[in-house]
Parts: structure tokens; sequence; C-alpha cells
């Protein structure tokens, strides 16, 4: 399958190539650490990414009227570019990526709780999926985190601005319809579910 530039942009594809050249060419932490000033610089600019990829949506698969935009997804679903919309006074469950990765968030605030999985080597059996809370964070634009599953691949967010906060992801994965997992810590299970996107359809694989 081709790549996919929803948002086609000589600024997204400028960052995509980066994005590609450094993958090549360096194992994914030290990759991610070296496009750092590249997509810090996406988080502080104002007018690359429309106000129609900014905006809430009345239904989605993480629910809450959260938004999942995306912006650019690789043919092979080794790459998605998107942004997250999360309207004032909701919050995303508690949920995994699955994937290698960086997300800044773009505009609003928002309370992040990071998690670890517990148990035999964070395995998730039979939906049992018990958690330990390790990290409180308040996001402001500009501020990143970088993913490296198992490090910091579970958390929510919760908008706390009057306004939707929004952030850009970039992950290692087709995000939207990858089967990834939902977890309830007060219960500590798990389930399965996919966040799909607000503006495409997720594709059948060659290979499946």
């Amino acid at each position: 399958m081709d790549d996919e530039f929803i948002l086609d942009t000589p600024r997204v594809r400028q960052f995509i190539g980066e994005v590609r050249a450094a993958m090549a060419a360096h194992p994914a932490r030290e990759a991610l650490e070296l496009l750092l000033p590249a997509f810090t610089e996406l988080l502080a600019d104002p007018s690359w990414l429309p106000d129609s990829y900014m905006q809430p949506v009345a239904e989605g698969g993480m629910g809450g009227g959260i938004a999942t935009w995306l912006l650019y997804r690789a043919g092979d679903g080794g790459l998605s570019l998107f942004s997250l919309v999360v309207p004032p006074g909701s919050a995303t469950p508690v949920h995994d990526h699955l994937a290698w990765g960086l997300v800044g968030l773009y505009s609003g605030e928002q309370d992040e709780r990071v998690y670890r999985r517990l148990g035999d080597h964070g395995q998730i059996a039979d939906g049992h999926a018990p958690l330990e809370q390790i990290e409180q964070n308040h996001l402001r634009p500009g501020d990143y985190y970088l993913l490296m599953p198992p490090e910091g691949d579970v958390h929510s967010v919760a908008t706390v601005s009057k306004g939707p906060s929004v952030s850009i992801h970039m992950l290692g994965n087709d995000t939207g319809c990858t089967v990834r997992h939902a977890y309830d810590p007060d219960e500590g299970t798990a389930r399965a579910f996919t966040s799909g996107w607000s503006n495409r359809e997720c594709r059948e694989r060659e290979d499946t």
C-alpha cells in the first residue's frame, strides 16, 4: 500500500522525511532523541495545523467527544502522525500505544497520569492487568514525552483548559487501527479496543 498524506503540505512531508531518515540510520531511542528539535518546532509553530484538525467529534473510539485526526500514515502500517483532540472536561481512558514515538502538546492544557503494569513481566493475562501509577504531570503547549514501551506506554490524559487540548502524536504503528488496551486501574483489568480514525477508515492489510 502507498503512504497516505491526508494533510499533504511541504511541512508535513519534510517532517516525515526526517523521521524516515532518522529511523533508517539509528536505533529507535536514538532516532527519537535526534528528532526532538524538529518535533518541538512543530509544537511551537501555530501555522501548519489547520483548524479542522483541532476540533472534537460527536462520537469517537475513545469516547467523550475525543477526536483522532490522521495526518499521515505509512503504507506498511509502521508510522502515523495524528492530532488527538480532547474536549474540556473530558479524559481518555487509561490506554496503551504499543509503539515507540513522540507525543507533544500543541494547544490547551492536560493532566497526565502514567502507569506501569505489574505482575508477570507486565503481561496481560485473561483480562487481568494490575497497574501502579508512577507519575502525574501537568502539560502545557510545547511539553512532550517519549514513548519506548513499556516505558511510558500506559497513561491517560484529561483536558484542564477552557478549550480543547490538542496533542501531536508521531508513533511507530497505524495507531487508530491497532488493537490496543483500555485499562481499569481500580479493578486491575484490561480490555481490547481500537480507537479508529475520525477522518479515515482502517485499511485491510494485504498480508492478512
